[in-house]
């Protein structure tokens, strides 16, 4: 938890947005909804909690069962908790009360959740907009449609409050905590920074796990263990596999063989919930073959290319564009492709071997709020998704700006069910060569990934060590 003042800033800033967006007298209000605690199979046997993103910016309390409002017309705030009974006390110990949790993030007025209940059920039936996010978990959505009477569907879709009332998710809302999280402060860079660290660590541990012989299973163990003991846990479900052509392989049964490569993308989170998100590409053998090396430096060219393009005033879609012509006129020198490089672009023929976008925001999610809709988070106002696979695929497309963190992600697959449908298809428009890709199709996937601060002048990578990239550095430290 950071400072009093942190959390209550970041709620008055709130609440000056909304009335920016919301010229009306009757604002309304806008309410958060925190986790609550979910059963794996019965209740009282819990998945590990984890709370509400936004809830978490806002109001800190990392505990389940609290809800709070804000009210745009009377500019105040409240947050909503139940203090603990003697059934409680048995099981969990004393407590502190939800005062003194609210007098932590600088919110003195609070009140039993009871009361959270009966001021949305008051708000609605005065008729006041109710604001809220699309919610994630059942609970919050069935939570808000029950208070709201909106139906559950409607509770997740996004549209503007002030032009009909509001049977659904505040745009208004959405836009607001966007434009504050997307920006960070510098104690999040710093937590994002302790999140790289042991993200630094996990990978170190998959490289020295990774030897003939042992079971994926066996490497990802080691990995998880490390933010376990270090922070809160992962930041998402490990991707650790020698099929790297399936982009979120969680899939961890096979023995580590050479002449394979094991693509690890994993990462981190902070016990303060922020996130780091790396990937590498390792030889199972140690040494990369031939061919393994010419994909591996052209993915490792565009990733640094990718990092030297990152500053203010440029549009990540742009170096996107940039680190997909690299990569076509790369494979084009080894004889994949053929053809003018700018008509490549221009047709997407990136995409048979990169159907990702280069990357996407992170912050207190890996991919920050993309529980709001991509399109919201990643693209300016007047920014399209493009039709393309790849580019259209491009999950932070914005402006950037000092302030945003981006993972620069770029990769090369050989999919053989994609390339016998573009094969079949024609999609290529005759650029590729399909007789030079016939001898991939065992090859797999490479993936190289850091993550990036946007500074004043340019960018960062974040965490103080950067894990070894280039081929000779990683065949030196698997010997």
């Amino acid at each position: 938890m950071f400072s009093s003042d942190v959390y209550s800033s970041r709620r008055r800033v709130l609440l000056e947005r909304m009335a920016g967006m919301m010229p009306s007298e009757n604002k309304g209000i806008a309410i958060f909804v925190g986790n609550a605690d979910a059963p794996q199979n019965y209740r009282g046997n819990d998945y590990k909690f984890r709370q509400d993103s936004s809830f978490l910016y806002y109001w800190a309390i990392d505990e389940p069962y609290f809800a709070a409002i804000l009210d745009l017309d009377q500019g105040c705030d409240c947050l909503y908790g139940n203090d603990v009974d003697i059934e409680d006390i048995i099981w969990m110990g004393p407590q502190p009360s939800v005062a003194s949790k609210g007098a932590l993030i600088g919110c003195p007025q609070t009140a039993p959740l009871a009361e959270f209940e009966k001021a949305v059920r008051e708000a609605v039936a005065k008729g006041r907009p109710v604001h809220f996010l699309p919610p994630a978990r059942h609970y919050n959505t069935a939570k808000i449609a029950e208070l709201t009477g909106i139906c559950p569907v409607a509770v997740r879709k996004v549209a503007p409050i002030a032009a009909d009332g509001g049977r659904h998710a505040s745009e208004e809302l959405v836009k607001a905590v966007v434009s504050m999280r997307l920006i960070k402060e510098q104690c999040e860079i710093d937590e994002i920074d302790k999140a790289c660290e042991i993200g630094y660590e996990m990978h170190t541990a998959a490289r020295n796990g990774c030897k003939p012989g042992v079971l994926e299973q066996e490497i990802v163990g080691q990995m998880e263990g490390v933010t376990l003991s270090k922070g809160w846990g992962v930041s998402f479900t490990t991707i650790l596999s020698q099929n790297g052509e399936t982009l979120h392989n969680h899939s961890h049964h096979q023995i580590i063989t050479p002449g394979r490569l094991l693509v690890v993308d994993a990462g981190a989170e902070s016990n303060t919930h922020y996130a780091s998100d790396f990937t590498r590409t390792y030889p199972c053998a140690g040494k990369f073959t031939s061919k393994q090396r010419d994909i591996y430096e052209i993915v490792e060219s565009c990733n640094e290319l990718a990092f030297n393009l990152t500053r203010p005033g440029i549009t990540y879609r742009e170096v996107h564009l940039a680190t997909v012509r690299h990569m076509l006129e790369s494979l084009s020198a080894l004889g994949f492709v053929k053809g003018n490089i700018d008509d490549m672009v221009e047709c997407g023929i990136s995409g048979l071997f990169m159907p990702h976008g280069l990357g996407h925001n992170m912050g207190m999610d890996v991919h920050d709020m993309e529980d709001f809709g991509e399109d919201y988070v990643g693209y300016d106002p007047g920014q399209t998704r493009s039709p393309l696979l790849g580019l259209g695929n491009l999950r932070m497309a914005r402006m950037l700006r000092p302030g945003h963190v981006v993972t620069d992600e770029p990769g090369i697959y050989f999919i053989p069910a994609l390339i016998e449908q573009w094969k079949r298809e024609g999609t290529d428009k005759g650029f590729v060569n399909y007789a030079k890709l016939e001898d991939y199709y065992t090859f797999g996937g490479i993936r190289l990934e850091d993550d990036v601060l946007v500074t004043e002048d340019g960018a960062r990578r974040l965490g103080s060590r950067r894990l070894p990239i280039k081929s000779s550095d990683i065949e030196d430290l698997m010997a």
